[in-house]
């Protein structure tokens, strides 16, 4: 499988992770924490929110939050989910 990045929150996905489509299958786009059952399970959910959601996690991973922050402003934007 090649290397997937969930289009809403930037996560690396694998097959345990994979959000779900309204039939149950798997959706190669978003993860599960984003996508559960064919919808966003933060349907209104801003850019800014989904940044201010993701800091935490990549702190507990080690990276420090001002560049957490920084990746996150700079990537997130180019994703499915946020680019206009």
């Amino acid at each position: 499988m090649e290397k997937l990045f969930c289009q809403s929150c930037g996560m690396p996905m694998n097959e345990e992770v994979l959000g779900t489509n309204t039939d149950g299958t798997k959706n190669t786009e978003y993860c599960i924490y984003c996508y559960k059952e064919g919808a966003f399970t933060s349907p209104n959910a801003t850019l800014e929110q989904m940044i201010e959601e993701c800091v935490p996690f990549m702190k507990e991973n080690g990276m420090e939050e001002a560049e957490a922050r920084r990746l996150l402003n700079e990537q997130l934007p180019k994703l499915k989910r946020w680019s206009k």
